[in-house]
């Protein structure tokens, strides 16, 4: 019966067991390792220190724990199953490369968000650390690790909630919201992909993570009985503006499956087609908004109004609140994974026009005004700011194919935005003393 009838912890240990990360010194490096010239690698360079006494120093996290596949990926960090070499307890290892930590700011950021969660008592609500030690290419957080993925990814599958179920939920976030603010902690970035499920189950218990725009706070609350001090900004205001940073985002990724979609055969592309034309109902070759609306209804599928206006909004390069054919074919193409190795090589040669191996800032920012874009160059510096993960200021083939496979871009995108609108939130309600910063 194969694996149906093992725990995935059962099934993880086995991999980790075979993994190809072996225990001896000569074991291959993972990404978040230095490699000759990086930080604390030689040339000299001055070793960054961002945990100081607070964190043990390793020479490798391999030293101490097995790291096998990947789990997952954020802003800074990746999140690696692992395994602990004298317990053989399975955990989850986030490693934070240091050469993301280009400023002052993000340094301290993980500083503080190591010392929150050394900070909060051990809750089950709360995804518990295990310890934090950095090497000379990485901060390393080992914690507890969550087998039952995201609420956000379990919310999507089943569609909707009973008011059972969604009261089940609510009461643990509420539960993690009282215990941080107990203890003097905001989370400020709380959203279902942030819960994670300790195992696959029904009723496993649901835990909070990232605490990365937490902050630490005197637990006072004068700004819940004044209500003028909130910010007067309708809440369709804050969603338009997200959608507009997800469009800019996800425009390098439109327009690479613009150009595989302009090299597929008819026989690729002919169940989309014919789903375009029982979708376009007046034959005028595009998809309205009612249009869209109807059609996913007769697909089976149920979308909210606001759902449905979110999909127009991120695909939309025109800005008409309608999609074109070429436009409706991208997002197919994207929804179900149609992209293969091939016709992900072949757009990225599309971009990388002097063949050496790049896609360049000035490559990327021709490739967009041809796409109409205005403001070219501060959409480059945006889309590097997310796909060139080793900060070398050019697009490697290894980071295109990450960017295209990426299911939910407009996850990182909400994380800037977070970022900035929490941060500038705080900064008034503290130059108001509404709140008032702790020092941990």
């Amino acid at each position: 019966m194969g694996n149906c009838c093992r725990s995935p912890a059962a099934v993880a240990r086995e991999d980790v067991s075979s993994s190809h990360f072996p225990a001896s010194n000569n074991a291959k490096k993972k990404p978040h390792q230095p490699r000759n010239g990086a930080a604390g690698g030689g040339g000299g360079q001055k070793r960054l220190a961002v945990l100081g006494e607070e964190g043990c120093e390793v020479t490798g996290i391999d030293d101490k724990y097995v790291l096998d596949r990947e789990l997952g990926r954020g802003e800074f960090g990746v999140t690696y199953l692992c395994m602990d070499r004298d317990t053989k307890e399975l955990l989850a290892c986030k490693s934070i490369s240091k050469r993301k930590l280009r400023t002052a700011v993000d340094v301290e950021d993980v500083r503080r968000e190591v010392a929150i969660m050394r900070h909060l008592p051990k809750s089950p609500s709360i995804v518990s650390l295990r310890e934090a030690c950095e090497d000379e290419g990485a901060v390393h957080l080992v914690m507890e690790l969550c087998e039952g993925g995201e609420l956000f990814d379990r919310i999507v599958a089943r569609g909707h909630y009973t008011e059972r179920a969604a009261a089940n939920v609510t009461r643990t976030i509420v539960e993690v919201v009282q215990l941080c603010h107990r203890h003097g902690v905001i989370h400020r970035d709380l959203k279902p992909e942030n819960f994670l499920f300790a195992n696959k189950k029904e009723n496993s218990p649901l835990k909070a993570i990232d605490f990365g725009l937490s902050i630490f706070f005197k637990p006072e609350h004068p700004w819940l009985q004044n209500a003028k001090k909130a910010p007067n900004v309708p809440l369709g205001d804050i969603v338009k503006s997200r959608l507009k940073q997800f469009s800019r985002m996800n425009r390098f990724k439109r327009r690479a499956l613009r150009v595989i979609a302009d090299h597929l055969s008819a026989e690729e592309v002919e169940d989309i087609k014919e789903m375009f034309k029982t979708m376009d109902t007046d034959n005028d070759g595009i998809v309205s908004y009612e249009e869209l609306k109807t059609g996913i209804e007769k697909l089976g599928s149920h979308l909210a109004e606001s759902e449905v206006q979110m999909l127009i909004e991120a695909v939309d390069t025109n800005g008409r609140g309608a999609l074109d054919y070429g436009e409706f074919l991208a997002v197919s193409l994207h929804l179900q994974r149609m992209a293969n190795d091939e016709h992900l090589r072949r757009a990225f040669l599309f971009f990388d026009k002097d063949g050496n191996g790049f896609i360049e800032p000035e490559e990327l920012r021709e490739a967009l005004v041809d796409d109409g874009a205005a403001d070219s160059m501060e959409v480059v510096n945006d889309i590097l700011h997310e796909v060139d993960t080793d900060k070398d200021g050019k697009i490697s083939y290894d980071e295109f194919v990450a960017m295209m496979k990426t299911g939910t871009d407009w996850r990182k995108a909400s994380r800037h935005y977070s970022r900035g609108r929490f941060n500038s939130l705080s900064m008034k309600l503290i130059k108001d003393g509404s709140v008032k910063l702790g020092v941990e």
